[in-house]
């Protein structure tokens, strides 16, 4: 207490207060109980091992460690940490807030202090150490409250963790096939996250923008592993009304690749085309700084992995520009290019590469000497489109090219 009214009141007087006051403990305390239980009939209240709830003994004991302190002349009574740790624990470990706790700590001082007010008109103790009596109860209040926090708080971190330990279990399962037995087990796991199993899903991996990034805010329904080196994320039902753009928020900053959604027991297909986008944007051969949506990039996905066997494939079906110089076999096979994805003939040529319609005439002269009537194939045109594109798409040359 911060002043001293409360010290001048006879010794006599303090001791024949504490006295009533502790005998009357264990009743002001069941009191306080069945009004918690009255105006709080949804809190569970734990009991201990003779069965009596944790909540009576933490309340006597509050009452009694107050009391017993004022009575020695303690300036700050001190709050018995065990019990009000623990009803904290029990408020973060059955994930609800402490605002129903705090409440039941507040009406447990009204109570008391309701009591001890006539206790101490009883005793003939003064105004002014009663009110110095009241404010020192309210202190009392916030170190149990203080208490319930660290527990709760505690508890909260132990629930977080265990949710995360049981939601990169989940993950694990989910992508590797599930038959038979794992896919009851792939249920069960899911419900003891919440996690409603959907039909669809997709598989993302995420960069770090930085090694101490935080986590995405992906939201509810989205689950996130972030221990890996390169954080995975599932998506359910991906095609659902504004949940790209939901991603696309969350994810701002963040490089990665998000794969194709797919039936859940092809997770681990949707997981590895997301990898595959991943290893393109490490080479730089896809942009950084966003997350990419696989559908969107499937030319690049299709194209870009199969390097050796297009650059094979080159060597065949574009040999006839070997004989030529660097310059002239990249003029030629941009303009072959163009010509088998452009409808039409040399004017339609011409406007896509930007050049003079007489131009593009000569240059597809030279394309039909060349390579014949095997122009005319629709495999082989099929084929040299594809070498070409993922020529184009690396930015190398053509064969017979620098």
């Amino acid at each position: 207490m911060k002043s001293h009214a409360w010290q001048e009141v006879p010794r006599s007087k303090v001791e024949r207060f504490a006295s009533i006051a502790l005998a009357e403990a264990p009743e002001i305390a069941q009191k306080i109980l069945t009004e918690i239980r009255q105006d709080y009939p949804y809190l569970q209240l734990v009991e201990d091992e003779s069965g009596e709830p944790m909540a009576l003994v933490g309340i006597r004991r509050a009452i009694e460690g107050f009391v017993r302190h004022l009575a020695s002349g303690a300036a700050d009574p001190r709050v018995p940490p065990e019990v009000f740790q623990e009803f904290g624990r029990g408020e973060g470990l059955h994930g609800r807030s402490l605002d129903s706790l705090q409440a039941v700590y507040r009406l447990g001082v009204r109570l008391t202090w309701r009591r001890f007010a006539e206790i101490g008109q009883q005793v003939d103790i003064a105004a002014p150490a009663m009110y110095e009596l009241a404010e020192s109860g309210f202190e009392y209040l916030d170190g149990l409250v203080e208490q319930s926090v660290l527990g709760y708080a505690e508890a909260a971190a132990r629930r977080a963790s265990e949710r995360l330990r049981l939601q990169r279990q989940l993950i694990d399962l989910l992508l590797v096939e599930h038959r038979g037995d794992s896919a009851r087990t792939l249920a069960e796991r899911a419900a003891r996250v919440g996690w409603e199993l959907p039909e669809t899903i997709a598989v993302g991996v995420l960069m770090r923008p930085a090694r101490e990034a935080v986590a995405p805010a992906v939201g509810q329904g989205i689950l996130l592993e972030m221990e890996s080196e390169q954080p995975r994320i599932v998506i359910p039902d991906p095609e659902t009304a504004g949940r790209a753009e939901t991603l696309r928020r969350a994810t701002a900053g963040w490089s990665g690749a998000i794969g194709p959604s797919v039936p859940l027991a092809a997770a681990a297909t949707s997981l590895r085309w997301a990898e595959t986008a991943v290893q393109l944007i490490k080479k730089n051969l896809l942009p950084q700084g966003e997350v990419l949506h696989c559908t969107e990039r499937t030319e690049e996905l299709v194209l870009l992995p199969s390097r050796e066997l297009i650059d094979a494939a080159a060597r065949r079906c574009l040999a006839p520009l070997d004989g030529l110089g660097p310059t002239a076999a990249r003029r030629l096979a941009e303009t072959l290019l163009a010509w088998i994805e452009t409808p039409g003939g040399a004017p339609e040529v011409a406007q896509r590469l930007g050049i003079h319609p007489q131009t593009a005439r000569y240059r597809l002269r030279q394309i039909r000497e060349l390579w014949g009537d095997a122009i005319d194939d629709p495999d082989q045109r099929f084929e040299m489109l594809l070498v070409l594109r993922s020529q184009r798409l690396r930015g190398a040359p053509a064969v017979g090219g620098e």
